[in-house]
């Protein structure tokens, strides 16, 4: 199966998903015009990888802000991994933010209303070098 990568912008999140380590990154800001064509390739990605029983996914999100439109797509987004962790599947969210950030309160509200635990995590000082260094 071939990897996802979607380059971000200034308005869109970059995904990154390796379907060799099962590992899925989603990062940046997000409030574009359709935020629903964005997801689409996402959606199907996943199930196409979850169709084989003994593939795992650890989902990394290092998201520094959404619109409101988009707060309700990552949480569809999270039930539809939710129900795949309901049916045994082995799936883990980091949710990882900066210190004194606005998103830490949108984790946590999903976090408090999903069946799917959310490990949120302060982001490592060395990662917020980097990422403004880019």
């Amino acid at each position: 199966m071939d990897n996802l990568y979607i380059t971000g912008t200034k308005c869109t999140l970059e995904v990154n998903f390796d379907a060799g380590t099962g590992t899925l990154e989603i990062a940046g800001e997000s409030y574009p015009e359709n935020i629903y064509d964005f997801f689409q390739p996402l959606y199907k990605w996943i199930e196409e990888y979850l169709k084989d029983p003994d593939k795992s996914m650890v989902l990394n999100l290092k998201i520094t802000y959404l619109n409101s439109t988009s707060t309700r797509c990552v949480l569809d987004f999270l039930t539809f991994l939710e129900d795949y962790r309901k049916n045994g599947r082995n799936i883990r969210v980091n949710w990882f933010y900066e210190e004194d950030d606005d998103i830490l309160e949108t984790a946590e509200f999903m976090n408090s209303n999903l069946d799917l635990p959310i490990n949120i995590t302060p982001l490592p000082e060395e990662a917020k070098r980097r990422d403004r260094s880019l």
